[in-house]
């Protein structure tokens, strides 16, 4: 699945060590998508070098990020998760046509 949008935040990244004792980090960031309802949407990437290849995207650029969502049951309640997979910037005079 893909989300198309303008990047509008990027926030800290996070980290901590599992449960089995390995490190994790990730990082969320919000694209707004236009839509009239509910415009804005919150992924994730996971990993070191995921966080950091964030960095080379900046606040306004218009992106097209490829996702997977995913929920999961804690307690009794759904979590769910937008996890970015691959992230590519849309050039302003990019030319759609399929020749």
């Amino acid at each position: 699945m893909k989300v198309k949008g303008k990047l509008v935040k990027m926030m800290d990244a996070e980290s901590g060590i599992s449960k089995k004792g390995k490190e994790w980090v990730k990082r969320n960031f919000i694209i707004n998508n236009g839509s009239d309802y509910n415009p804005e949407v919150c992924c994730q990437v996971f990993g070191k070098e995921k966080v950091d290849a964030l960095n080379d995207f900046q606040v306004g650029q218009e992106l097209e990020v490829s996702i997977n969502l995913s929920s999961r049951e804690y307690n009794g309640k759904y979590y769910h998760n937008i996890d970015a997979w691959k992230i590519e910037i849309i050039e302003e005079n990019q030319d759609n046509s399929p020749f």
